[in-house]
């Protein structure tokens, strides 16, 4: 992949700020990955119990099988290597436990990608949308934007976390509800987590794909069906 000499350090991670920002437009805080199932079922009803609930999804959940899918999307990409990268996107999307999952997953993947485009167009970044169909799964497409722009995988990897942590945080502070003040200390708390999975990703391979978040995956099943529903997932 021709990407071009890779950006002043200070510039890539404006860039990455930006693209992992709550404000970038994919529409994540629609989404509650299940969260708002296990809110309405009571089983979090205090700020301990959302730091172990979440901690619990970035360390054996969704959020480290994300970071493995967007090191391997990172590295395909980078060597441009399309069958490689096709086939982390198809796995992505074979990997969500729920339909609504699913949808979660390949929307945010769709409307970053296009984000993206628009503000920071590339050879190298319509090359690996094409290759994927425009269907990869979000963090899929966050290894191929920030391989076309020759933004460093490790970094992509922790504010991807970041990023994913503040939203679910988000999300108990709106439904529990939870003060700032105690959505912030979660976050905190969560971000020596969120960079030792960096590290540990950015040398992972598809052999450390794996789950035990089996609670949450159900959680995620049963948002359907819900009576009353703020979130899309």
């Amino acid at each position: 992949m021709e990407t071009g000499p890779a950006p002043e350090a200070p510039i890539g991670v404006m860039i990455l700020a930006t693209w992992l920002s709550p404000a970038f437009p994919v529409g994540a805080f629609s989404y509650s990955h299940g969260l708002e199932t296990a809110i309405t079922d009571g089983r979090l009803r205090t700020a301990d119990a959302v730091a172990e609930w979440v901690e619990t999804i970035l360390i054996s959940g969704s959020g480290w099988n994300d970071a493995v899918l967007l090191a391997e999307a990172h590295h395909a990409a980078a060597l441009t290597d399309w069958n490689r990268l096709a086939a982390a996107a198809q796995l992505g999307c074979a990997m969500s436990p729920s339909a609504e999952r699913h949808i979660e997953a390949s929307s945010l993947g769709a409307s970053f990608l296009k984000a993206v485009a628009s503000g920071w167009p590339s050879a190298a970044l319509v090359k690996a949308t094409e290759t994927v169909a425009g269907a990869a799964p979000y963090p899929v497409a966050v290894g191929i934007a920030a391989a076309a722009h020759a933004l460093p995988l490790q970094p992509t990897l922790a504010l991807y976390l970041n990023g994913f942590v503040a939203n679910l945080v988000s999300v108990a502070v709106r439904l529990v509800p939870l003060g700032q003040t105690a959505g912030l200390k979660i976050l905190a708390g969560l971000q020596p987590r969120v960079l030792d999975m960096a590290g540990r990703a950015a040398t992972s391979t598809l052999d450390d794909l794996g789950s035990a978040a089996m609670v949450s995956d159900i959680a995620s099943m049963r948002h359907e069906t819900l009576y009353s529903r703020v979130f899309r997932s």
